[in-house]
């Protein structure tokens, strides 16, 4: 059945549009409070709702959202009301919501937004874009934007049609507000604190970064219903080109602040992995809701335990400097704790080590370890006054000597606002770059270096015998 379900006003709002051909969207954004509207296509990820857990000025309260009848949207429209509806801070957003198979074509040829915001199947995802594009809208896009060479060569295509339209292709990299990180890139391109970056081996990477996830997860303190097709490594893709796409991003982001990655001449790869995650019938349920494998998810089934491969790792160059990322999936968080992050970058002075274990109660938290042979009276004074630069810039932020040639980076509170808030944030930055009017220089070729490295990387994997 194909209708509108329609939210406060929103129904005076069809009303008048129905026989009205929307304008396409202009241009030229000037910040002006309601110029942006967003269209949500298709929600099947959570994330879809986090870019609207917060309010935008220059963003209109009507949403209008296109989607097939079922779990996916129910569940984006929950999260939406329980944003409308908390005590602090309540959003005021009024979704106006079709519902239909024919989803896609009615959002193509209606137009009402000027901003798609896509996060769900990546199996559809590149194609999404691309339609959406063609039609002379900008996306703002959940990772992963290909999951496989075949949609990396088509999002090419994709930033081509971006650049001939003059809108905007942008995904949604939440990691580089972490505060941690910030700070590790930061005190990174202080030659004082970390010198000379090192070039590193396959064998000893001068980058390493690590990132561990759970299928079974709370997200607003309540458990997380993944839909099933989440489980299906044709549909979300496998773990090698999903959450490493973050890692990936972030040692271009750090370790070449601003600069130009060709991935023609750039990233040469030296070795990629992948692995699965083994699931029962009963955690299965658990992270779905549902009681039995359905027939797409039967050719990863072996003796009734699921096998996702959603783990994998990659050693690569990037402009002459070894890396490597890893990401693993266990089913369920450990006490207390829940998805960690570990990173290290090797200079020829010190190492700026992130740590999320156990010992760090599952917070990240981020260490200047200086080298062996570096004189360390010497050092702590640079470190000191290269720290007073950084604490004028992030006020608040100091260091704790905690061993010998071992300091902590103290991080107040406020810094540390959490994964979900950093969607607002990459949100905010996106309608800056809509106001003028282009993106930074080095984006489009890094996001095409960054999806490169992961869909190669995936060939070279399933290469393996």
């Amino acid at each position: 059945m194909k209708n509108y379900l329609v939210f406060s006003m929103a129904a005076l709002l069809v009303g008048a549009s129905c026989n009205t051909k929307q304008e396409k969207a202009a241009e030229g954004f000037t910040g002006a409070p309601g110029e942006v509207k967003l269209i949500t296509l298709d929600p099947g990820h959570f994330h879809a709702a986090l870019v609207q857990k917060v309010s935008y000025p220059q963003v209109s309260k009507d949403v209008y959202v296109y989607a097939p009848t079922g779990f996916d949207v129910d569940e984006h429209l929950k999260r939406i009301q329980g944003f409308n509806t908390r005590a602090e801070n309540p959003t005021a957003w009024n979704e106006i919501v079709y519902t239909g198979d024919d989803y896609l074509e009615k959002m193509l040829a209606e137009k009402k937004g000027n901003v798609m915001i896509q996060a769900g199947n990546n199996g559809k995802k590149t194609e999404y874009i691309k339609k959406t594009l063609e039609a002379g809208i900008n996306v703002l896009s959940d990772k992963p934007m290909a999951i496989n060479s075949q949609s990396f060569k088509l999002l090419e295509e994709c930033f081509a049609i971006a650049k001939q339209k003059n809108i905007m292709l942008y995904d949604i990299m939440t990691e580089r507000n972490e505060i941690t990180t910030m700070l590790q890139r930061e005190l990174s391109t202080i030659p004082a604190v970390y010198g000379e970056q090192l070039k590193g081996s396959p064998e000893e990477p001068a980058i390493v970064k690590e990132s561990v996830h759970h299928l079974f997860k709370l997200v607003d303190n309540k458990p997380l219903t993944r839909p099933v097709w989440y489980l299906d490594v044709n549909q979300q893709g496998e773990g090698i080109v999903d959450v490493t796409t973050h890692l990936v991003d972030l040692v271009q982001w750090e370790a070449f602040p601003d600069q130009i990655i060709d991935y023609r001449k750039d990233i040469e790869l030296i070795d990629a992995n992948r692995w699965t995650t083994s699931i029962s019938p009963e955690e299965f349920k658990q992270v779905t809701g549902t009681d039995a494998y359905p027939d797409f998810l039967k050719k990863d089934v072996e003796n009734d335990t699921l096998n996702v491969y959603c783990n994998g790792d990659i050693v690569y160059k990037i402009k002459g400097v070894t890396a490597k990322v890893s990401v693993i999936w266990n089913y369920t968080f450990p006490k207390g704790g829940g998805d960690t992050h570990f990173s290290v970058m090797k200079g020829s002075k010190a190492d700026l080590v992130i740590r999320q274990g156990k010992e760090q109660n599952y917070q990240p938290e981020l260490f200047v370890e200086a080298v062996k042979g570096v004189d360390l009276a010497a050092y702590e004074k640079d470190l000191t006054a290269s720290m007073e630069k950084v604490s004028a810039e992030y006020p608040g932020v100091a260091l704790n000597k905690v061993g010998d040639g071992v300091w902590q980076v103290e991080i107040p509170a406020k810094y540390r606002v959490g994964h979900e808030a950093h969607f607002g944030q990459v949100t905010e930055h996106f309608l800056d770059y809509l106001k003028e009017g282009k993106l930074p220089d080095w984006e489009v070729p890094n996001m095409l270096a960054k999806y490169y490295t992961t869909t190669s990387a995936l060939d070279m994997a399933k290469a393996k015998k």
